[in-house]
């Protein structure tokens, strides 16, 4: 198989969804964790979280190390045409490619328009990791822990490039034992950990233009990387526009290409804050959910970029704490779910018609990307991607009941291959 505004509101849209193994507050620096950790342990008023968001670091691991041969295998007619048929009426405004991984040996794969481009939204913020990831690979190739350091010791302080961004991200106070939820501020301090989970998990635009500014500083100095403020500000302020602007472009295109991924099918374009914007411009973005799945089935072979950056990413998309949209249906509770959505909605006016969240009625675009997996060889494991254009309807709900009814049929289907085998309970 071969790989492949005129309207009244406009928005692009984020949901409140941390992620990251609870367990890793001291070697990250993400001190958001520990706030959640206490949490879990009752020592500190906050939410219980669902059992497949307590797994601890040793249990994310990378699932089809010892399969980096395998490839997206034939479009799997009878598993398309279930999915579609719960999609009834609505099919042609969905996109969708899903792998069953469950049996490793005999993958499964439906898909529907799973080439046909469509506008990323917030999942483009996964390439701005990736991207960084090389950047990290490429300056220390053969040292993960000079990488770790680096994550780990570099401060990052919030300047010109966040305005304006209302999303809120998790703030954790030590001394006064409270999470904070607020937007990131002018002169917000975080180290390079912390901003990448930032922009990951509750999607913070700030976060993504503060991680994407430094990538580039990464890219720029190379070798004499990290530069002090200093440096940094003179490079963004007596370089024109033009010039940062092909700086950004190829800077965003080559690592996906390195790593096996077609820029045409699969690309961010820029910054996700208006001040980003007008500071470097950048070009298009673009997405397609069969690219989308070769991104997730390398993360799990360990052949993106590398084994650790690899696994890094996965616990970055790791959900621990409050799930939304798609990832949010009790059907998964007791599964991990590795998880990023985006949602582009516009209205115009209508008679009779009231716009609201994920219910445009001129777009009404939400993409949800998962890695749902339950522990043990036998148990489930597969990867979706779901792109939707609804108009009028809740995407978002839309989205949480088609998650439960894949996870239904996938494990039925799991089911009837174990009394096959004669193993199911």
């Amino acid at each position: 198989m071969k790989f492949l505004l005129n309207s009244l509101i406009l928005l692009l849209l984020h949901g409140n969804a941390w992620s990251y193994p609870l367990d890793a507050a001291g070697q990250t620096g993400i001190k958001r964790l520990e706030g959640y950790q206490l949490f879990q342990e009752g020592k500190v008023k906050g939410r219980k979280l669902f059992p497949g968001a307590l797994f601890d670091s040793n249990q994310i691991q990378l699932r089809m190390l010892e399969a980096t041969e395998v490839t997206l295998p034939e479009v799997d007619v009878e598993l398309t045409e279930e999915i579609g048929a719960y999609l009834g009426e609505d099919l042609e405004n969905y996109n969708f490619s899903i792998l069953d991984l469950s049996d490793q040996q005999h993958p499964v794969y439906a898909e529907h328009l799973g080439e046909v481009n469509f506008n990323p939204a917030s999942l483009g913020k996964i390439l701005i990791a990736v991207a960084t990831l090389q950047a990290l690979a490429d300056r220390y190739p053969d040292d993960i822990e000079a990488r770790k350091k680096l994550l780990r010791d570099r401060q990052i302080v919030a300047d010109q490039f966040i305005l304006n961004d209302h999303h809120k991200v998790p703030i954790w106070h030590e001394k006064r034992q409270r999470m904070i939820y607020r937007s990131i501020q002018l002169g917000d301090t975080g180290n390079l950990w912390s901003w990448l989970d930032w922009m990951l998990s509750p999607s913070s635009n700030a976060a993504a233009a503060m991680v994407l500014r430094e990538y580039l500083l990464m890219v720029q100095f190379g070798d004499q990387y990290p530069v002090t403020a200093q440096k940094a500000d003179e490079f963004l302020k007596q370089t024109s526009k033009q010039t940062l602007m092909q700086l950004l472009i190829r800077s965003m295109r080559e690592p996906l290409r390195r790593n096996g991924i077609d820029p045409n099918q699969l690309r961010q374009g820029g910054f996700f804050t208006r001040n980003g914007k007008q500071l470097i411009p950048g070009g298009s973005s673009r997405a397609n959910t069969r690219s989308l799945l070769q991104l997730l089935l390398k993360i799990e072979q360990g052949t993106l970029i590398d084994r650790f950056s690899s696994l890094e990413l996965k616990k970055l998309l790791y959900l621990t704490e409050k799930r939304i949209r798609y990832a949010s249906h009790p059907a998964l509770k007791h599964s991990a779910v590795y998880f990023k959505s985006g949602s582009l909605y516009s209205c115009t006016p209508e008679e009779g018609f009231e716009c609201g969240k994920y219910q445009g009625n001129r777009k009404n675009l939400l993409n949800s990307i998962a890695i749902i997996e339950q522990q043990g060889e036998e148990l489930l494991h597969y990867l979706v991607i779901v792109s939707s254009n609804v108009l009028k309807v809740n995407s978002a709900v839309a989205h949480q009941t088609l998650a439960m009814r894949i996870h239904r049929l996938l494990e039925n289907r799991q089911q009837e291959r174990l009394k096959k085998r004669g193993i199911a309970e």
